[in-house]
């Protein structure tokens, strides 16, 4: 089905183009967020990727899956305008929190370290570099395989779980050394 609508919108079925939008909207604008930080922005970012996206329909390869072509020019996008603008991700809570929205905590006491563990966290995940969080995000916050993350990241599934590896180090060293200013601060 997804083949056929590819097709007819190569040869400028817009409705079909339309439909391919309507499914994959919702992980674009994800994916735009998770790298920019800012829900206009991403708006912005997914719009184009989209028209980037029919527009460059001809290179498109026959029978690969839509999705992770679609995810790659969304993040190169992302990434473009960042780079121009030269602001810095912030991962918002609601962004965990909807990931996670059956989460409890016993206590109160437990509750409030949840939430300055993810502030810590929160923190840590801004200073990183945008490779190491987008890494992260793909697939922690968004649960995306790693063959699917190779293919939007153009690279082998080796070199995304040496990613992966190397991020979380980052930011497991990240979060030991917050820790320790906060306790000689």
């Amino acid at each position: 089905m997804e083949c056929e609508l590819i097709e007819r919108a190569r040869h400028g079925d817009t409705a079909s183009y339309g439909e391919l939008v309507r499914r994959y909207q919702s992980i674009a604008f994800r994916v735009a967020y998770l790298v920019t930080g800012d829900a206009a922005e991403a708006e912005d970012v997914t719009q184009e990727a989209f028209v980037r996206a029919y527009r460059s329909l001809d290179s498109f390869r026959s029978g690969s899956p839509f999705r992770p072509w679609l995810l790659k020019i969304v993040t190169n996008e992302a990434l473009t305008r960042m780079r121009s603008v030269r602001r810095r991700l912030h991962l918002e809570r609601r962004v965990f929190d909807a990931e996670s929205p059956g989460r409890t905590v016993a206590s109160p006491e437990a509750e409030l370290l949840a939430r300055e563990r993810f502030a810590e966290l929160e923190v840590a995940l801004a200073e990183m570099k945008d490779m190491d969080r987008i890494v992260l995000t793909y697939h922690y916050v968004l649960d995306m395989p790693i063959d699917e993350m190779a293919a939007v990241l153009d690279c082998t599934e080796s070199t995304v779980r040496t990613r992966i590896s190397r991020a979380l180090s980052r930011l497991r060293t990240k979060l030991i050394e917050q820790t320790e200013e906060s306790r000689r601060g």
